[in-house]
């Protein structure tokens, strides 16, 4: 079992930067591929980012490239994202999840673990 909480978001002019942070408990987090998804107002989940148990790989959505970083700390059991150039269509509610199992990092049923979201808001 993974329990996930992420914390870090909140309201962020256009052009402006947060970090978002996920924070997991268990011993066995560093075997996880860690991922980012996002749900903005009135539509489904999406893919944003994705980290590979030690940190080798990273996945993004094209639309973040180059904007947002995804890193982990095993030693801390915490996943983060740092969000630069924020846009308003950043808006959503962002979750981490954890996946150790088949299937495609971009997908959101390979991820057996999820938290319970953050609200990050960006004004225009």
């Amino acid at each position: 079992q993974v329990q996930l909480v992420e914390s870090g978001g909140g309201l962020v002019q256009a052009g402006g930067s947060l970090r978002v942070s996920c924070a997991a408990s268990g011993r066995t987090f560093s075997s996880y591929t860690m991922g980012w998804f996002r749900q903005p107002p009135g539509k489904e989940r999406e893919f944003v980012a994705a980290i590979s148990w030690n940190g080798v790989s990273t996945y993004y959505t094209d639309s973040v490239k180059g904007r947002f970083t995804v890193s982990r700390d095993n030693a801390k059991n915490t996943v983060y994202l740092q969000m630069d150039s924020l846009k308003p269509e950043d808006t959503a509610v962002y979750y981490c999840a954890a996946k150790n199992g088949p299937g495609s990092v971009y997908a959101i049923t390979a991820y057996t673990y999820w938290g319970q979201g953050t609200q990050v808001t960006v004004s225009s």
